[in-house]
């Protein structure tokens, strides 16, 4: 049995398909490019948390990216479907729903809508967290797992800063801090536009985790424009970076693009922010230290401990007491432990910081 993108969703269907008929193979694949289905899914392996997925598939042209041609064009679900389904997880236990999608911002297809090019005809990513936040009960976190910086507008900002459920934590892929290598990427934004999203967000809730993509290695990219990318993201406010490696993908622009870096040059530069996001990421945990966060408890892969996240993304460690696995209490943020996690301790105050 050999199934598509789009097929694999309807996989119990094909196989009893196929029990009707011994030893015969099946492959179903129709062009991806044709998919215009939404298939909506949401995890539960674990009960503190749930990923749930809004969208898929995307229109971007990246010039390093397959996933337009594995995932389809842009697609989303529905607002009433998405709040159903958050309220399914509620029932279920779990404390935190984290929002997913391959473009979560393009949610509606909301990119054409923000840069002006159509009409608002349907409802946008906007209006699906204030529906969740409204219309959703017995979840005490919303979070949202990664957006573009083009789509994260003023007034998904605004709205963060404002909720109570919605965390301060954004992840928004940044990719090169050179404008010149973003052009190459077919990026949608420039530096300047980056740059001005991080401020926006430290000036509504100085104390939000904001975690950056970023790409070394990609053609074209010499000395200079690494170390600009560098310097860019060692002044920004931001938290923490995830690097990656350039590596060649068939079938993408960029695989015949000029100006090829040698690996070992690539290794170097993700050594480079790999270091510099370690500094950062301490820099932030510093900041917070004796303050009062909310943690989610989760069991910890260490016997005897258990870990959890606070509202803002910071990585908390305290010994085990297991009356408190899926609950949120307020924590004293104590000091920075040899894995650069943060030893905690349970609050008495009642009161806890967020913005």
């Amino acid at each position: 049995l050999v199934l598509g993108a789009a097929e694999k969703f309807r996989i119990l269907d094909y196989v009893q398909e196929l029990e009707k008929a011994p030893g015969k193979a099946m492959v179903q694949a129709g062009a991806i490019q044709q998919a215009n289905s939404f298939v909506d899914a949401f995890s539960f392996g674990d009960r503190t948390r749930s990923f749930l997925k809004v969208q898929d598939g995307c229109d971007y042209k990246c010039t390093f990216c397959t996933i337009p041609r594995a995932r389809g064009r842009s697609r989303s679900d529905t607002v009433e479907h998405v709040v159903a389904n958050a309220r399914q997880i509620a029932a279920m236990g779990a404390k935190e729903i984290v929002l997913t999608g391959v473009n979560i911002g393009d949610f509606g297809n909301g990119t054409a809508v923000i840069e002006g090019t159509r009409p608002r005809k349907e409802a946008l990513f906007i209006d699906l967290i204030r529906a969740l936040d409204e219309q959703v009960e017995g979840i005490a976190r919303f979070r949202i797992s990664s957006i573009e910086p083009n789509l994260c507008t003023d007034e998904i900002i605004e709205f963060v800063a404002g909720s109570k459920r919605f965390v301060p934590h954004f992840h928004m892929p940044l990719q090169s801090g050179n404008n010149k290598q973003l052009r190459m990427m077919a990026r949608r934004y420039k530096r300047e536009l980056y740059a001005e999203r991080v401020a926006r967000i430290r000036q509504l809730m100085p104390h939000a985790c904001i975690g950056v993509d970023v790409i070394v290695g990609f053609p074209g990219e010499t000395d200079e424009d690494f170390l600009e990318t560098w310097r860019f993201l060692n002044e920004l406010e931001v938290s923490y970076l995830h690097v990656f490696t350039y590596s060649e993908r068939p079938n993408t622009p960029a695989a015949s693009l000029p100006g090829r870096v040698p690996m070992e040059v690539r290794r170097q530069r993700n050594d480079m922010l790999t270091i510099l996001s370690e500094k950062k990421r301490r820099h932030f945990y510093e900041q917070h230290l004796g303050q009062v966060r909310e943690v989610l408890f989760e069991h910890s892969k260490q016997a005897g401990r258990m870990a959890g996240f606070t509202d803002n993304y910071i990585r908390i460690d305290m010994p085990l007491e297991a009356g408190l696995i899926n609950t949120i209490r307020p924590v004293r943020l104590e000091s920075i432990n040899e894995q650069g996690r943060v030893r905690a301790t349970l609050a008495t105050a009642t009161a806890s910081a967020r913005s």
